[in-house]
């Protein structure tokens, strides 16, 4: 018998322990969920949560009774320490849970100290967490009633772009439904190289869609930007050229603002020697699998993948939904090859498909493999793609509540389209 615990509740766990379910031996195996909240959260939707789009419990499901019904343990308690050499988890109750193979799917922590004045507990609002999103609504139905000036974006070192673009262009489409869009400069502040780089050097024409779109909405931007600090409606920020010389100095007025942070890896993570690098992002192989760890694997944003490219401000690579997913199946398989005493074969795709929503239309990007160089890129903008990512959002909240990963007319549907989790 193997005792295989997922750590994390999100859009990589909860499919890892469904997944994983079902490629365990029926009779011989438990699979163990440990998770800090009651609740899954679909994470995407956060941006329409934060001007009143949808309401937090619109997005979420309770964790229990699906689980319960798939006959996996749910322990709903925060981990103080990972402890991997002695096989064990200890948790911030006191308690330990012991384990034959981990599977970290933690997500993040959000590096808001990083910047001075940064985030919920300084000046900015975030969207990071649907506990932020409603934290945001609260400011953004005050903000609407004395609007003015808003600074969106991403600061240095952050690797997740697409919510920041998302809700630059759902904030602007709820202030034109509003009638005072007239009111309310907005800038956007990246340490993108240019807008539209999302951290993978772009996806098909994504610069090109993305500045128009910007250029249609009369929003600002300021790429190469590194913010100094933030105060009290100010935010300071530096520009730098190509080389990364000081090429500007900002002073940014905000009566509103929405900033991406950085991320590292959670304090249950950080600092273990082989299993995390010096941000606290757990190191894995191309089978996800740790390297120092043999059972222990991890998915998700928690996961280290070197940057793309050296650009003059840092940023990131994005874990996005899709290639998520594509992690957690290869994982579910390696660990069953585990179980038969064989040694792990399968590789993710890593293939990206995103639906990135603007208010009231929206850009669908493919990528295959999400880091380049790529097999297949496209990028297409419509109106379709709003509505794509409304049904998106409704069908994944729907899998989680019937404690489905992923129906075979989803797998026949994206494969039709070359669209597949595993590689050959």
């Amino acid at each position: 018998m193997a005792r295989i615990v997922i750590l994390g509740a999100g859009i990589g766990g909860i499919p890892m322990a469904l997944e994983m379910k079902h490629l365990a031996r029926k009779k011989q195996d438990e699979v163990v969920l440990i998770s800090d909240s009651p609740t899954f959260h679909f994470v995407p939707s956060n941006p329409w949560v934060a001007v009143g789009w949808r309401k937090p419990e619109d997005i979420k499901v309770e964790l229990a009774p699906m689980l319960k019904k798939r006959k996996i343990e749910f322990i709903q308690q925060k981990a103080a320490k990972v402890d991997p050499a002695n096989n064990r988890i200890e948790l911030a109750d006191g308690s330990s849970v012991s384990y034959d193979f981990l599977v970290i799917a933690t997500g993040p922590r959000l590096a808001f100290d990083e910047v001075p004045g940064f985030g919920p507990h300084g000046h900015t609002q975030s969207i990071c967490h649907v506990d932020h999103a409603a934290e945001a609504l609260e400011f953004w139905d005050g903000f609407v009633k004395d609007p003015g000036p808003i600074v969106v974006g991403s600061v240095q070192g952050a690797s997740c772009f697409g919510p920041a673009y998302e809700y630059a262009f759902i904030a602007d489409t709820d202030l034109r439904r509003r009638k005072i869009r007239d009111k309310v400069p907005m800038t956007f502040v990246t340490s993108e190289p240019y807008i539209g780089h999302l951290g993978l050097g772009g996806v098909g024409d994504s610069k090109g869609l993305l500045e128009s779109e910007m250029r249609d909405r009369h929003i600002k931007w300021i790429t190469n930007a590194k913010v100094d600090k933030i105060e009290d409606g100010k935010m300071f920020v530096t520009e730098v050229d190509d080389d990364g010389k000081e090429k500007k100095k900002h002073e940014l007025p905000f009566k509103h603002s929405m900033m991406i942070p950085a991320f590292t890896g959670v304090d249950a993570v950080r600092g273990i020697e082989g299993l995390v690098n010096p941000r606290g992002f757990v190191l894995v192989d191309e089978h996800q699998r740790n390297p120092t760890f043999k059972n222990v694997y991890s998915v998700g944003v928690c996961i280290a993948i070197p940057p793309l490219e050296q650009t003059p401000v840092p940023t990131g690579v994005p874990k996005t939904g899709y290639m998520i997913e594509s992690m957690v199946t290869a994982t579910a398989h390696n660990i069953r090859e585990q179980l038969d005493g064989k040694e792990p074969s399968f590789k993710g795709t890593w293939a990206a498909l995103c639906l990135a929503d603007m208010g009231d239309t929206g850009a669908a990007f493919i990528a295959q493999p999400q880091i380049p160089p790529r097999n297949v890129t496209w990028a297409k903008k419509g109106r379709w793609v709003h509505l794509a990512k409304i049904a998106f959002e409704k069908y994944f909240i729907r899998k989680v509540r019937k404690g489905i990963s992923e129906p075979i007319y989803e797998r026949l549907g994206l494969k039709a389209l070359g669209i597949v989790r595993l590689k050959n």
